[in-house]
């Protein structure tokens, strides 16, 4: 793919960026900033080339439907105050103002599109309306790596008709998957949590050949505990994975890659309960694992040490519960401190995981951190993404 510092001419030109500010929400004040902060590279590099922006995003799932609920507007307003710069916010229907000059009568050169998953076509990927957009601009460039797994009108369908480039944060965001899964300096760990076992099997299988050490914690580790046939009480598990991890404990034999699974854990009655900590052999039917126990943090602390290259997606533990939360912050201060010495590269993704660093103040502190969710999964998983696809064939 070409970067877009590769177009030379900027001013004036018209940016249709597709960016990812999927936030959350609450009684109209947004509780998590994260995606917002990303985007203000490219911003402020469009910015600076004088370019004429149009903002492209969605917020949650409106389903074709216009619901005042799920409107862009309080991130535009919040966008203004990062950028000091007044953007005019579209809530016109898009399919109406085609071949329109936009810019002609605003003294704003910033346009933010109303959400753009208000309208069928995007989801479905309708190539009338990729066209329709694309007559608004000159250019396209995606910065929604987050989108990319998407196959919709603004991140594939769109690059047909524009000269189409990736984002300072797309960019990023794949130089940072790269390096830990294909130009990885080795030893290499992958921390993993998470409830589901079923939905990472891809992910597992796509690195055994390709890491040293996998670790698995949370509510995924309980599957491979109940496997080992040890008793795991009123734990949160899968039903009907037997064959998945045994598949697992098959890919493991043709590759030097060790898999790690709690040694011991923290346990309790139920989620507001307070901690206790049992060896395998210990955990009565009647509670839950909701942590990682000492030794095994122990354990992972000594993996960090010994890896040039970590990746973590997903928490060790019940986090919503600080008394559960400490396996976790553990594995974050001991990447902190390794990163600290220049001696680990250090990639971290998934919601919960972002959730955990920002309450920590501890995102600055990675090499990397993703909030791609969906495509940070599947990139990992080695699946060919749509949007980036896209983009390098139509640059």
């Amino acid at each position: 793919m070409k970067n877009l510092r590769d177009f030379k001419y900027l001013k004036n030109t018209r940016v249709l960026l597709r960016l990812d500010l999927n936030v959350p929400i609450k009684d109209g004040f947004i509780t998590d900033e994260t995606r917002i902060i990303k985007i203000i590279p490219i911003m402020k590099y469009l910015i600076k080339e004088n370019a004429k922006v149009i903002i492209i995003s969605h917020v949650g799932r409106p389903k074709g439907k216009i619901n005042p609920q799920l409107s862009l507007k309080p991130i535009k307003e919040n966008l203004e105050n990062k950028l000091s710069q007044k953007i005019h916010l579209i809530s016109d229907d898009l399919k109406k103002i085609k071949n329109t000059n936009l810019f002609e009568k605003l003294s704003e050169r910033i346009i933010f599109f109303e959400n753009i998953r208000f309208y069928k076509e995007e989801e479905n990927n309708d190539l009338d309306f990729s066209r329709d957009l694309a007559s608004l601009a000159d250019i396209y460039i995606n910065d929604a790596f987050s989108c990319s797994h998407r196959n919709h009108a603004s991140v594939t369908s769109i690059t047909e008709f524009l000269p189409s480039y990736p984002g300072i944060q797309l960019i990023s965001e794949i130089e940072a998957l790269e390096k830990v899964t294909n130009n990885i300096e080795k030893p290499v760990t992958c921390i993993m949590g998470g409830s589901k076992i079923s939905t990472k099997i891809g992910i597992i299988k796509n690195l055994i050949p390709r890491f040293n050490n996998i670790v698995i914690v949370g509510g995924m580790a309980n599957n491979i505990l109940n496997y080992k046939n040890f008793q795991i009480g009123k734990s949160i598990q899968e039903t009907k994975c037997g064959d998945i991890i045994k598949d697992i404990f098959n890919e493991l034999k043709k590759f030097p890659c060790s898999l790690i699974y709690p040694k011991d854990v923290i346990v309790g009655k139920n989620f507001n309960d307070k901690p206790s900590v049992r060896d395998l052999a210990e955990i009565r039917n009647d509670e839950m694992i909701l942590d990682i126990g000492p030794k095994t943090i122990k354990e992972i602390n000594g993996l960090i040490n010994k890896s040039k290259t970590v990746l973590w997606n997903g928490p060790a533990g019940y986090c919503e519960n600080p008394d559960f939360a400490k396996g976790s912050i553990e594995i974050a201060k001991s990447i902190i401190n390794k990163s600290k010495t220049n001696s680990l590269y250090s990639v971290a993704g998934g919601g919960d995981t972002i959730a955990l660093l920002n309450k920590l103040k501890a995102i600055e502190n990675f090499d990397f951190v993703s909030t791609a969710g969906g495509a940070f999964l599947e990139y990992l998983e080695g699946k060919d993404l749509p949007g980036i696809k896209a983009l390098k064939n139509h640059v």
